[in-house]
């Protein structure tokens, strides 16, 4: 038999049931019938949260691991029905949901050695000079300390490592912020075993049980009510442009301001320089072709337009990966919204002066498969909705008549994850210019590779200027995603008997 869910609201370590229920939407199988959230369940999560802060946030980083360790084995434990209902409602391979569990059951465990090593609380010492003159130095002490309640929003592509138990969590978790969840409704089966997996850690762990909270459904009354309760200290959210900055401006609009940590949306740029074009053109245009319909696109990285010289090798690289993305088959989107907004971009694109469609399709319901559009530089710079994402398998070569316009393309982007340089030894001196520019536009800098795929790791950052981020001192991936939910506070001529564990 498979996982039923129970449909019910997982806050504070209790199942709750509502007056109203929706029905989840799967790509294949039944449909099953979840609980509405509310507003009113939004503020008991959040109360709820505050309360377990006065302990959680007192506890060693030894606990906290060890609290990251048991959530990865409770969901281990979990796995077979994880991957079941979640390949139902996504309509991802069983295979791809195996190692989104691994990268998610990975990343708790991560945070968790993170924690132990202790060097993220920055811990600073000044002795004190009594004798100094003219002006006596004090006792100055300094170290981290979690921030209070956090609120994370489930991401519709990745229903694992950026939703319940995503990254998002893992790092306020670890960092000592208990963390109420607003789960997405693309995925709330898959949401609900993952909540389980957390709330039963919470339980063998023996800790308070508003440590976390998971509420799913509901109108946008329930999403803004959890960014604007006065208990919440900051968001982390993973979505589209227009409802983040939706949820960004009533963060800013508060009588108390919070950060909101929100990945809106990129296009990954890549860049070609000359001599890789002349020699490996062919072997790009294959490789984006892959990188572009891997998981039929929905990858916030998908590097969705490359920027190539004018001339016969230009020509080669399209040749390529236009012949590569028509022999591809339709892939099953996340959700109907999902296609009908790949559709609708693909038209707006299409629709856009100066712009040839070399690859189109007629795809429909939830299957999609890829576009390819070509433009001028002249034409890119003239338009910028031509550099607005476009969520799904279609990408948009630009043709660049030299050098300067390539340039003059590299300074006009918008903010964004990633950027890319396909260089060989002759194109060093282009690319030593380009990298000044593009590092001021991106959180990650590729050459010769593609951007999907982000590894969990102490070096990664997963953010960049807007519109990428909110706030482009910050990472979603990685260890030093932590940073977001700590704040540095000093002790000054303070006794040991009252200093915080994490000083003594």
């Amino acid at each position: 038999m498979g996982y039923t869910p129970h449909g019910k609201q997982l806050i504070a370590g209790e199942k709750i049931t509502g007056e109203a229920t929706f029905q989840s939407d799967p790509a294949t199988g039944t449909a099953h019938s979840f609980a509405v959230g509310t507003p009113a369940m939004i503020d008991q999560a959040c109360i709820a949260a505050e309360e377990a802060f006065a302990s959680y946030s007192q506890t060693t980083p030894e606990e906290r691991a060890v609290f990251l360790e048991t959530i990865a084995d409770e969901i281990d434990a979990r796995a077979d029905a994880i991957t079941e209902i979640g390949s139902q409602e996504t309509g991802l391979p069983q295979a791809r949901l195996q190692g989104e569990r691994g990268r998610t059951t990975g990343q708790l465990k991560l945070f968790a050695n993170h924690i132990r090593d202790g060097k993220y609380l920055d811990r600073r010492f000044d002795e004190a000079l009594p004798e100094r003159a003219p002006i006596p130095r004090p006792d100055l002490k300094m170290v981290q300390r979690p921030i209070g309640p956090v609120a994370v929003f489930g991401a519709s592509n990745f229903p694992l490592a950026f939703s319940t138990a995503g990254g998002d969590t893992a790092s306020a978790l670890a960092a000592g912020c208990p963390v109420v969840v607003k789960g997405h409704s693309a995925h709330p089966g898959t949401g609900e075993i993952v909540g389980d997996a957390i709330a039963a850690a919470v339980a063998k762990c023996k800790l308070h049980p508003g440590v976390f909270s998971l509420v799913q459904g509901g109108k946008r009354d329930v999403g803004q009510s959890l960014v604007q309760h006065p208990l919440i200290n900051a968001v982390g959210f993973t979505g589209s442009l227009g409802g983040g900055r939706a949820l960004f401006d009533l963060c800013a609009q508060r009588t108390n301001p919070i950060p909101f940590f929100g990945e809106l949306g990129s296009v990954n740029p890549m860049f070609l320089l000359p001599q890789a074009t002349q020699n490996r053109g062919e072997a790009i245009g294959a490789g984006w072709a892959g990188s572009l319909i891997m998981g039929a696109g929905q990858f916030c990285t998908n590097p969705g337009v490359a920027i190539v010289i004018e001339g016969a090798q230009a020509d080669a690289f399209i040749t390529s990966a236009t012949q590569d993305l028509s022999a591809t088959d339709t892939q099953t989107m996340l959700t109907d919204g999902i296609a009908d907004a790949y559709r609708e971009g693909a038209k707006r694109i299409s629709a856009s002066t100066g712009v040839t469609q070399l690859l189109g399709t007629s795809c429909q319901t939830r299957d999609a498969a890829p576009y390819l559009f070509m433009t001028t530089g002249e034409a890119w710079l003239k338009n910028e909705e031509l550099g607005e994402e476009v969520f799904g398998p279609l990408g948009v070569v630009v043709i660049a008549k030299d050098l300067a316009e390539m340039t003059t393309i590299a300074q006009q982007l918008k903010g964004q994850l990633t950027c890319t340089i396909h260089m060989d030894e002759g194109d060093t001196d282009v690319a030593n210019a380009l990298v000044p520019i593009l590092e001021r536009k991106a959180g990650r800098l590729l050459v010769n590779g593609f951007p999907t795929g982000v590894e969990v790791s102490d070096t990664m950052v997963h953010g960049g200027p807007y519109p990428a981020s909110t706030n482009f001192g910050a990472t979603s991936v990685g260890t030093m995603a932590i940073r977001r939910f700590l704040r540095p506070v000093c002790y000054q001529n303070f006794p040991d008997a009252i200093l915080p564990t994490d000083l003594k």
